[in-house]
């Protein structure tokens, strides 16, 4: 079954920098375009970053351009979120997404804190 693992949260100061990764299982990762979401308390959940399948083509929220950078290595089946210049207002859970067959399928998410 599809499963998409997100790792490498956890809480640093503003400025600071975090890699997250998602590691997906259970289907053929490199045919798919993959995503990460962010949702912060008491707000909605938002796209942070899109890759295509072959990593040629990258979209961004404003909030992060700039900032943030998506990137994939379909060998090992996981994608990336580089995030510099952290703010306490990126903090929030971030979700990995992939859209397989009209069906989204969702990690279980990672916590990141932005705090001095």
């Amino acid at each position: 079954q599809v499963q998409l693992v997100e790792s490498g949260g956890g809480l640093v100061q503003p400025g600071g920098t975090l890699r997250l990764s998602c590691t997906a299982s259970g289907f053929t990762v490199r045919r798919y375009a993959m995503s990460w979401y962010r949702q912060a308390p008491g707000k909605e959940r938002e796209l942070v970053a899109a890759i295509t399948a072959a990593g040629t083509g990258t979209d961004y929220a404003d909030s992060v351009k700039g900032r943030f950078s998506i990137s994939r290595d379909n060998a090992k089946s996981t994608v990336y979120l580089q995030m510099n210049s952290l703010k306490p207002e990126d903090a929030a859970v971030y979700y990995c997404k992939a859209r397989i067959a009209g069906k989204d399928y969702w990690g279980q998410g990672t916590q990141v804190t932005v705090s001095s």
